[in-house]
């Protein structure tokens, strides 16, 4: 039997809330999305937020809240997303690309002042942070040169909540949800995707969302967009119980990435390490090659595990942004593959992927 590299978790809970949603027939945007940004506001704790319909849309409004003008650059990770660079060119903006570290796929603030350096005339203002891999960078750091960031946690939620009630809030986070306590999101706004491979899914879509009022206030010109652009309540019906589950699913997570952390100490590919110990979701398990990915790609098949490169379809990955001024980005592209880590997957299918790890060319 092949294990996939990827399984959605969706579980009876979510099915009955779709169903329920369905009976009813609300099907479009209302009141589920709405209560959902109620359920999403008492984990993340934000002044306001908008559900949308995808990723694309919620960072195309954030830049345009930001009255970028035709032109102006956007900092971003070579790494980041491959939709990233398409919003960003459509809104006639210009993407100025950081490189990420060879131990660590996030950029820092090194990073940005070295893109900021070669920007070839092309004025910066804004920086947007791509939590890669479930890797929080050091925005604080980066905030502090002073253009404006937009954070995607899509993919690191449950690495940590965020907020602004203070150390309280935070441990009535944690003992809700079992969740880490650090409120670090520094973006004025900060995007929590719910695509299939976020953290959290809603078969699509994405919270916008601002941690305070004054930059609620730009959000709030947007409450009266099309439905077309606002998030269907079948969705938002699903990604509600996905909040509700976070600290079940996190937990599996975690058993599975110990077993395969155990197994990758006697290989001699590396990991990523976390800027602080301890403080990661398990949002995947990747490794740094040695061998070609191609060659590990190969043997997983013969073992009937599939895995998947980390960045193939990133700046990096496609060539989009250049190698010369990307090299650790460009390295990683080529040699960071993912292993199957999803709460669905067995505890007989863990093994055998340990096993594939335990014996990798």
């Amino acid at each position: 039997m092949k294990i996939e590299f990827y399984s959605p978790t969706i579980r009876r809970k979510e099915m009955d809330a779709v169903l329920t949603a369905m009976v009813e027939d609300k099907i479009g945007p209302g009141e589920r999305s709405r209560l959902l940004i109620q359920t999403a506001k008492e984990y993340l704790r934000f002044d306001y937020a908008l559900a949308l319909r995808s990723p694309a849309i919620a960072l195309s409004l954030a830049l345009k809240a930001l009255d970028l003008k035709d032109g102006e650059g956007v900092l971003l990770s070579a790494l980041s997303p491959p939709y990233y660079s398409h919003v960003i060119e459509d809104l006639r903006l210009t993407p100025l690309y950081c490189d990420a570290s060879l131990s660590f796929p996030c950029v820092d603030r090194d990073a940005v002042e070295k893109a900021l350096a070669e920007k070839g005339g092309v004025q910066a203002r804004c920086i947007l942070l791509h939590h890669t891999l479930g890797f929080v960078p050091d925005t604080a750091s980066i905030a502090e040169l002073g253009l404006p960031v937009i954070e995607d946690i899509s993919q690191s939620y449950g690495t940590f909540f965020t907020g602004t009630e203070g150390k309280k809030g935070a441990e009535q986070a944690e003992q809700k949800e079992g969740g880490p306590v650090k409120d670090r999101v520094q973006g004025v706004f900060t995007i929590l995707g719910l695509e299939e491979r976020d953290m959290l899914t809603s078969g699509g879509g994405a919270l916008l969302f601002a941690a305070n009022r004054r930059d609620g206030s730009a959000l709030r010109n947007y409450a009266d967009i099309p439905g077309e652009y606002c998030l269907p309540d079948i969705n938002a019906a699903m990604a509600t119980v996905q909040f509700k589950e976070t600290a079940r699913n996190m937990e599996r997570r975690r058993e599975i990435a110990g077993i395969y952390a155990r197994s990758s100490l006697r290989t001699k590919h590396r990991r990523f390490i976390p800027l602080e110990e301890g403080e990661y979701n398990n949002y995947a398990f990747p490794l740094v090659l040695e061998t070609g990915l191609k060659d590990v790609a190969a043997y997983a098949r013969k073992k009937n595990i599939v895995v998947a490169g980390a960045f193939e379809r990133t700046p990096a990955g496609t060539g989009l942004c250049d190698s010369r001024r990307c090299p650790a980005a460009h390295s990683l592209s080529l040699r960071t593959v993912l292993f199957p880590l999803y709460p669905r997957l067995r505890s007989q299918e863990a093994e055998w992927v340990s096993k594939l790890i335990m014996t990798l060319p």
